[in-house]
């Protein structure tokens, strides 16, 4: 009998780990995912990609644009399948004109962070977000590599 695949990091489907370098996340919104079935079974393969996707606003809906969920050969036989497809977000009405009046008035842009299970749903982490500069990123760069390196002597001293 085959052992059956891990998922990486329990309930999490898929990072966007991208949109961390990227951007400066500010506020963050779990939202619902409308899917169809074979779209479900590929996520729980672990078979889906976030890197360049992003939350559009189109008549008082949320949708997530540009995800990618890659069809299961045994599971989507008899469908056309898209996997790029655009996917409804399931959000409150006070979320979706509190996140369209911070996109259009404010500068932001609504990004999506992760893919993950909760209750045997799919949820998607969204988030407001401002784009970094370049001094930025290389600040960033440069903190997380001296907490690597403090991390690194602090073991060795540990020893």
């Amino acid at each position: 009998m085959a052992k059956k695949k891990k998922s990486p990091g329990g309930n999490t489907i898929c990072l966007n780990k991208r949109a961390k370098h990227e951007y400066t996340i500010e506020t963050r919104f779990e939202a619902g995912v409308s899917l169809s079935g074979w779209e479900v079974k590929s996520l729980r393969e672990g078979r889906g990609q976030l890197v360049d996707s992003y939350v559009v606003f189109k008549n008082d809906e949320a949708w997530l644009v540009g995800a990618h969920i890659t069809p299961l050969i045994s599971a989507s036989t008899h469908f056309v399948t898209d996997p790029r497809r655009d996917r409804k977000l399931l959000l409150h009405r006070r979320e979706i004109e509190k996140l369209t009046t911070a996109v259009e008035a404010k500068g932001y842009t609504c990004v999506a962070l992760a893919l993950y299970w909760k209750n045997g749903m799919v949820k998607c982490e969204i988030a407001l977000v401002k784009g970094k500069k370049l001094h930025d990123k290389r600040a960033d760069e440069k903190e997380k590599d001296w907490n690597r390196q403090k991390h690194r002597e602090m073991s060795v001293a540990a020893r």
